[in-house]
């Protein structure tokens, strides 16, 4: 399982940067490439994270700064925490550094899939269908906003064996959602 995410930053605290910011076409690049990706085509070929999610997401997380350090610890475009970088390496036998933006991408989308096909097994009889469709007025209903919550707040605040699954984060989740369809990010 991925480390617990970390303690709330102390208030106040400004986010630093490290090395060069990459070019809006470099990162456009980058996620379209995570997004283009079937993660695990043998156990669970119906995974694929819509571009507009991982756009929407990189969009909330850092606007797009490649080079942004946050003061919880969350890296680049997608805020990849550090354990959580060192987890998916191991699992999945890779070596992405999380500070170079392409990579961070790649960890990135493939915590998404990681989410969906662990929240889409628990609750969603291995439905892995990230489709906005699915959804109903209840923030609860649909593995989209499932997955949403869970790469912001944890796999386990969101999803536990035996457990109702639970949005914690709604504010998070709806400004997600909404970028996903209206985001200035989808033009670039």
């Amino acid at each position: 399982m991925p480390p617990p995410p970390p303690k709330p930053a102390p208030s106040g605290c400004q986010p630093t940067y490290s090395g060069t910011q990459a070019s809006r076409a470099q990162v456009k690049s980058a996620l379209a490439d995570a997004a283009a990706r079937t993660y695990w085509p043998t156990s669970a070929p119906d995974i694929r994270i819509p571009l507009n999610l991982v756009k929407a997401t990189a969009w909330q997380e850092s606007g797009w700064q490649s080079n942004i350090v946050a003061c919880d610890g969350g890296i680049g475009l997608m805020q990849v925490m550090p354990g959580t970088a060192d987890w998916m390496n191991q699992r999945f036998g890779q070596s992405y550094d999380v500070r170079d933006y392409r990579d961070n991408a790649y960890l990135g989308g493939t915590y998404l899939a990681w989410l969906t096909k662990y929240i889409g097994d628990m609750y969603f009889d291995a439905d892995y269908r990230l489709d906005a469709d699915l959804c109903s007025a209840e923030l609860d209903s649909c593995l989209l906003n499932a997955v949403i919550a869970a790469y912001n707040y944890g796999h386990h605040a969101v999803a536990r064996e035996g457990e109702p699954l639970t949005v914690p984060n709604p504010g998070y989740v709806r400004n997600v959602r909404a970028l996903m369809t209206e985001c200035v990010c989808l033009d670039y």
